[in-house]
This record gives C-alpha cells, sequence and structure tokens, in this order.
C-alpha cells in the first residue's frame, strides 16, 4: 500500500511539473495567417468524469445462497452459503502518446475476490471457491484517433488470464480471453460526442459480439450523461467540476478457468449487472476519491465443461444467485 500511495505521488509530481507554463512570449502576427492548419476534436466533452491514471478499490458484497452446485449427475445438487465477497481491484493507465492528433494509452488491471463459504466442505467445487481468489489480471490498450474537428476512431482491446488458481501451474493459456471494442463517432460539439461500433466481450461470462452505443453528452451545467452501451450506462449531476453524482448500471463478468478436484475442465461464466449510485469527489491536487452502493445482480453463474460453451448441456451446473448489496471504496490519481 505504501509502494501505490508513493507510485500515486511521484506520478502526480511528475504531472504537475509537465503543467508548469515554461513558455516564451511570442509575437504571433510575425508567423503570418495560420488558415489552412488541420483542427482536431478532443476526446472529452465538458464537466465529463476525470480520466483515471491509477485506481485502488476495496469491494465488498452481503451475503447471498448459490444453489444447484453439483459436478456428478448422480450427486443431489448442493446449495453454497456465501457469507460474503471482498474485492480487490487496481487498474493503472498510463499515456504513451498524447497529442491532438493521437492518443495512445497502455494500463494493467486486477480484480481479484475472495469468496467466504459458510460450508465450505459440502462439494469440491465449495473447497476450491473458500481457499482461493477468482482472479482477473490483464493488460490493455486504448487509442484515441481524431480525423478531423467532428469525427474520431476509438479502439480499445484487452487481454486477461481469469481463473480460481490453486498455483502458478493453473495459469495456462486456457484460462486467457481477449476482448476488443472498435467505435466510429462524431463530435458535434463540446458538449455532445456519439459514436456506433462493435464489441466481442466477455462482459455476460460468454464471448458475444455485440453492436456498440457510444454517446456522452452534457446537457447544461449541472447535468449530463455518459454511455457505453451494452457495457454501461451513467446519468451525471455535477455539484461543481470537483463533485460529481451518477447513477446508471455496468455490466461486468468474464470467463474464469477454475481448479476443481476431481475435475479435468471447469470454466466459470460469471457475468453480473450492478445498479448503482456512485460519487466522484477530488480530495486534493489529482487525488480523487469514488464511493459505490448498488445491488449485485445476476446474469450469469454456469460452470461449464469447454471452452465458451453456449449450450446448458455443455454445463456441469448453472446457478441462480442470489442478489446481495455492495459497496466500493475507491481511491483514483486523475489527469489533469
Amino acid at each position: 500500500m505504501k509502494l501505490i500511495f508513493t507510485l500515486i505521488f511521484s506520478i502526480g509530481t511528475l504531472i504537475a511539473y509537465s503543467q508548469t507554463d515554461t513558455t516564451e512570449v511570442f509575437d504571433y502576427n510575425s508567423f503570418g495567417d495560420a488558415d489552412g492548419v488541420k483542427r482536431f476534436c478532443t476526446v472529452k466533452v465538458l464537466n465529463q468524469t476525470p480520466q483515471r491514471i491509477i485506481s485502488l478499490g476495496f469491494e465488498n458484497y452481503g451475503h447471498f445462497a448459490m444453489p444447484g452446485v453439483r459436478f456428478n449427475e448422480k450427486d443431489l445438487p448442493s446449495t453454497l452459503h456465501i457469507d460474503q465477497v471482498n474485492a480487490i481491484r487496481a487498474q493503472v493507465n498510463i499515456p504513451v502518446i498524447s497529442t491532438n492528433k493521437i492518443i495512445w494509452q497502455m494500463g494493467l488491471n486486477y480484480w481479484g475476490s475472495s469468496y467466504s463459504v459458510a460450508n465450505p466442505t459440502a462439494n469440491s467445487f465449495a473447497s476450491s471457491l473458500s481457499k482461493n481468489s477468482l482472479v482477473t489480471a490483464g493488460i490493455n490498450t486504448t487509442v484515441f484517433k481524431p480525423l478531423n474537428e467532428k469525427n474520431f476512431l476509438i479502439f480499445q482491446a484487452s487481454t486477461d488470464l481469469n481463473g480460481l488458481f490453486s498455483s502458478s501451474k493453473d495459469m495456462q493459456s486456457k484460462a486467457i480471453t481477449t476482448s476488443a471494442t472498435l467505435i466510429y463517432g462524431w463530435k458535434t460539439s463540446e458538449n455532445n460526442m456519439i459514436g456506433t461500433g462493435i464489441a466481442r466481450t466477455y462482459r455476460a461470462g460468454q464471448l458475444i459480439h455485440v453492436p456498440v452505443l457510444f454517446w456522452n453528452k452534457t446537457f447544461n451545467e449541472k447535468w449530463g450523461m455518459e454511455l457505453l452501451l451494452p457495457a454501461r450506462a451513467y446519468v451525471r449531476y455535477n455539484f461543481s467540476t470537483s463533485n460529481m453524482l451518477q447513477a446508471g448500471f455496468e455490466l461486468e463478468g468474464n470467463q474464469y478457468w477454475a481448479n476443481v478436484p476431481g475435475v479435468e475442465n471447469a470454466y466459470i461464466q460469471r457475468g453480473e449487472i450492478k445498479p448503482r449510485i456512485m460519487w466522484d469527489k477530488k480530495l486534493s491536487g489529482f487525488l480523487w476519491i469514488n464511493l459505490q452502493a448498488g445491488l449485485r445482480y445476476n446474469y450469469r453463474f454456469d460452470v461449464a465443461k469447454t471452452y465458451n460453451a453456449t449450450d446448458e448441456k455443455q454445463n456441469y451446473f448453472s446457478s441462480n444467485l442470489g442478489n446481495p448489496f455492495f459497496f466500493n471504496v475507491t481511491l483514483n490519481f486523475v489527469s489533469p
């Protein structure tokens, strides 16, 4: 934790220094007419939530049941009781190139969920789930390419290692997923950006290809919205430029390879919808806090026999999880 905050402080000092005005004073009239210079649209709309460079958060789900767990048709289904789920979430997004012609970022992400199982001896899955964390760790990249003053392209891609790992030997190619999104859009004003495209995603727990709608709009000084459907959608209320409230939802999830004793292959297909309220507040300088509260609604929790199984016959079991409330506290180091 000390290392992370030292890193945040160091990057903040570097960015603050880079923002210091050290330019000379020129007589711009001596440079002649600037007509013909190509202009490009920017990446944000007015009053939008700030771009996160470093994030470190803690998330907690309350009690819920996991019914229908079994790996052998001869066995009776078991109901696991989950006392709580504690998750650590971290993300880093570092600009590689940042000019008016292109913005390119590279990032790392981590999401580790630890399940407190009330009856860990119920079966082998309960034992594995209680002893090991459900982990996603990966690398991602985002490119924003303005084409002119009104048109732009956005490309996002990520590769993740996902699993219920008991040792480093479990970290193999069958635990890797790759996602990508491509968007073409229009920036009609400083208050409105809209685009459409296609995504390859595991957010619903299975690999799907879906059309996407991107729309960031500021209606006035107080109200706005930030959409990337079907992944997420939020309505934003600005108390000020450093104090914001959002309400909406996000679809999260992935496919995880699981090491379950006595089972050759098992893939956990986890998808969850989170309707929630979020509060973003500047603490000092580039350091912000994000507080969330909402409901974790189960979209899919299947344990399949094969990679990207889409037929119920390919599943060991499907569980209709209970839907607990959750909260999240995250510290963010943001861009200027």
